[in-house]
């Protein structure tokens, strides 16, 4: 293929691309969106493949042809709820695949000399750095979704001056990197690698676990500015161009997270909130105090029978139990019948923007139903039942009630202001935050104990059973 030709790929590659991220940007159009991705990737692939500059297709099949086997059997047994950990532990591939593209390109001899030698470095320097940090910062991220590693914030003493002083460090291998000629400079950028290495570790061990939807997002940004970075050292367009979209997508969408969560975008990177100056995670001045009221099934069905309007809040718990399939089912039974049901997400659900929306579409709840919090938080005090499907953090009251506590000023799902609030979770114990629910213990809000799977299959089975004589009437009526 010639140089032209794969210059013409590239840009329509690039294009699909931006067409794909445009697609992202509501559920309508996701599929489609998730379509242009994929030819764009395919056409990628191809038009490097068959460049002028690959020669060794041994080597290269060697490599393309177990990644994709093992990309295909993941992609085909990851669950929904391991979603988070998956993104996470790719980021850290591609951070990892920076730091060794910028160790190899430096140690490739090349005819760069004077200002161009001098960029080329720079890039290379600048590009194992994000790399380094994207690599060592996804596993820490990864591990604590998965619960290897406590989603409490490490907050070492002076960990912002430690942090500040591994940066110094940085530039200064920067300028003995820059200063001599390759090979010599191979030292000090593996120095410089071990010590990005330990930033990203530290970058994230600060974050807590309430804050790991912004972490997953902003690991995402570094991700592709590493990629970018790479496309630099390797003077491919494509990769710069992808590289970028990436970076600049995450990190706009870190920061919308940020405001909708109300926290300041750069203390949430460089420590995560829920920490105080004593080096401990915050807490509430006042214990939660009360006596929570539990429900049954069957008791449940019947506030959603004499119902109007009914708002469902679902939260991780869903996830892990797969209850969307029932979940939507339910709904579809209550809107035969004349009631009003709608869907509250909150920005950060289910550990992963976009993660209840992914659940919700895959059940086939209509999208028109599934409103964002700031669309529907208006209208919990018109709502008669509000069912709460393993959500927590997301639903606390003390957000908003006290200033003590370590969500302080996050917005809420308000679901304590309907009617009826119902709750689905195995215990009273806190959310992934760390921090007690309030909620559980108000006067209109009742606990219904349990799987949330079993719960809601319960919920739907006394449904269909209280829906079932009413159709068999008219049948009686016709055979009398």
């Amino acid at each position: 293929m010639t140089n032209s030709l794969v210059t013409v790929a590239y840009i329509a590659a690039s294009a699909l691309f931006i067409l794909s991220l445009g697609g992202l940007s509501n559920q309508e159009s996701a599929r489609r969106g998730n379509l242009f991705g994929i030819l764009g990737m395919v056409l990628a692939l191809l038009a490097t493949a068959f460049s002028t500059q690959v020669t060794g297709y041994t080597t290269l099949i060697s490599m393309v042809v177990p990644g994709v086997i093992i990309g295909a059997i993941v992609a085909a047994r990851v669950a929904m709820t391991s979603m988070p950990e998956l993104v996470a532990i790719l980021h850290s591939f591609v951070g990892l695949a920076a730091v060794l593209v910028g160790v190899a390109n430096y140690l490739q001899p090349t005819t760069l000399v004077g200002a161009e030698e001098t960029i080329h470095q720079l890039e290379i320097y600048i590009g194992v750095f994000i790399g380094a940090v994207t690599f060592t910062g996804s596993i820490v991220a990864f591990g604590k979704l998965r619960a290897l590693i406590s989603s409490k914030p490490l907050t070492l003493p002076g960990r912002h001056l430690l942090n500040l002083g591994m940066l110094a460090a940085t530039v200064w291998f920067g300028i003995s990197f820059m200063g001599v000629e390759a090979p010599a400079g191979l030292m000090p950028l593996l120095i410089m690698t071990a010590i990005a290495s330990v930033l990203g570790i530290h970058l994230v061990a600060a974050i807590g676990g309430a804050d790991m939807p912004v972490v997953i997002s902003m690991l995402n940004s570094y991700s592709g500015w590493a990629a970018a970075a790479a496309g630099f050292m390797l003077s491919n367009d494509l990769l710069i161009i992808t590289g970028a979209l990436v970076g600049s997508s995450g990190a706009i969408l870190s920061f919308i997270m940020c405001r909708a969560m109300n926290r300041s975008f750069i203390s949430v990177i460089l420590g995560g909130f829920g920490a105080n100056s004593g080096g401990s995670a915050a807490s509430s001045s006042d214990g939660v105090v009360g006596e929570a009221t539990s429900i049954t099934a069957e008791e449940t069905v019947d506030l959603l029978e004499t119902a109007k309007q009914v708002i469902i809040v679902p939260g991780y718990g869903m996830a892990v139990a797969q209850a969307q399939h029932s979940v939507a089912r339910i709904t579809e039974m209550l809107r035969d019948r004349g009631t009003a049901v709608r869907f509250g997400i909150h920005p950060v659900a289910g550990r992963l923007p976009g993660h209840m929306n992914v659940l919700l579409a895959e059940a086939n709840v209509p999208y028109d139903i599934v409103l964002e919090m700031e669309e529907i938080n208006d209208d919990f005090p018109e709502t008669d039942v509000v069912l709460v499907i393993g959500a927590n953090d997301t639903v606390n009251p003390s957000a908003i009630e006290d200033p003590n506590s370590p969500i302080a000023g996050m917005p809420v799902l308000e679901v304590w202001k309907a009617k009826h609030a119902i709750v689905m979770k195995r215990s009273l114990a806190s959310g992934y935050a760390g921090v007690d629910n309030p909620l559980f213990y108000k006067e209109n809000t009742q606990m219904l104990f349990g799987d949330a799977r079993t719960n809601v299959d319960a919920i739907l089975a006394k449904l269909v059973e209280s829906t079932e004589p009413t159709k068999a009437e008219p049948a009686l009526a016709t055979a009398r």
